[in-house]
C-alpha cells in the first residue's frame, strides 16, 4: 500500500513515514528554541504513514505513529524526506478521539 504519488513500493513489514515538522527543532513551554542537533535524553516522535509493506500488521495508510528517531533510515523521494524502518520499530499508533456518545439510548 503507497500513496498514489510515491514511485516506490514497500516490501515486507516495512513502512514508509512523512516525519512532519517534529523531527526539526522544538520550542519549550518557555518558548526556547531547541535545535534539532541539541543533545537531550531520548525522545521519541511523531510521523504519519504513507506507505506499508504487504507484511505490515497493525499500521494503516494515514496513521500517525510513534517512533525512535534513532532507529531509521532516511530517503529522500521526488525532494521529500522520508523515514523508513520495520514495523516492530514503532512504539505506539495514535487513536482518533472518540465522539461524545451523548444522545438518545433506545
Amino acid at each position: 500500500m503507497a500513496e498514489a504519488s510515491l514511485p516506490i513500493r514497500m516490501l515486507h513489514d516495512r513502512l514508509l513515514l512523512d516525519p512532519g515538522e517534529e523531527a526539526g527543532e522544538r520550542k519549550s513551554s518557555a518558548g526556547i528554541v531547541i535545535p534539532a542537533t541539541a543533545s537531550m535524553g531520548k525522545r521519541l516522535v511523531w510521523g504519519k504513514v504513507v506507505a506499508a509493506g504487504p507484511h505490515v500488521r497493525q499500521a494503516n495508510l494515514g496513521d500517525t505513529v510513534l517512533y525512535d528517531p534513532e532507529e531509521l533510515a532516511e530517503v529522500e523521494l521526488e525532494g521529500n524526506a522520508y523515514v523508513l524502518l520495520r514495523e516492530r520499530d514503532i512504539h505506539a499508533i495514535s487513536e482518533p478521539p472518540e465522539q461524545s456518545r451523548s444522545g438518545m439510548y433506545l
